[in-house]
């Protein structure tokens, strides 16, 4: 750690993700470091750790990379208290949380599925199809 700032090998291991997969993350825009050391290397704050963490938490939901963009955006502008846009992030962020609701509605009606169909599954119920 660096005056609260993180290296990505650090910031890796706290959000569980590769160093790949968040240099990807800054690559399409969905993380920005907040700033580098004099020899380049990124450095993240807490937020940016916290901003990694809920992306690897919505990722399962399968949302767009587009969406996930506009939920840290959303999440951006509802913190940053700018009564400009503030009542139109709030209410995009309440749209994107219902959907990704429903989507969690949906997986968990498929596990369930799943797990009905493995709980039936046995030798004698399995046909062989030629």
């Amino acid at each position: 750690m660096l005056d609260n700032h993180f290296q990505i090998g650090e910031v890796a291991d706290r959000a569980g993700l590769s160093l790949r997969t968040i240099r990807y993350y800054e690559e399409i825009g969905l993380v920005t470091p907040s700033g580098r050391t004099e020899g380049g290397f990124r450095l993240y704050t807490d937020a940016d750790v916290e901003r990694l963490q809920l992306i690897k938490t919505l990722k399962p939901l399968g949302l767009s990379l587009e969406t996930m963009g506009e939920i840290i955006e959303c999440v951006d502008q509802v913190s940053d208290d700018d009564p400009t846009d503030l009542a139109a992030a709030r209410r995009r962020l309440e749209d994107v949380v219902g959907q990704g609701l429903e989507r969690c509605d949906q997986l968990e009606g498929r596990l369930n599925d799943a797990r009905d169909a493995l709980r039936n599954l046995s030798v004698d119920s399995v046909r062989v199809i030629k």
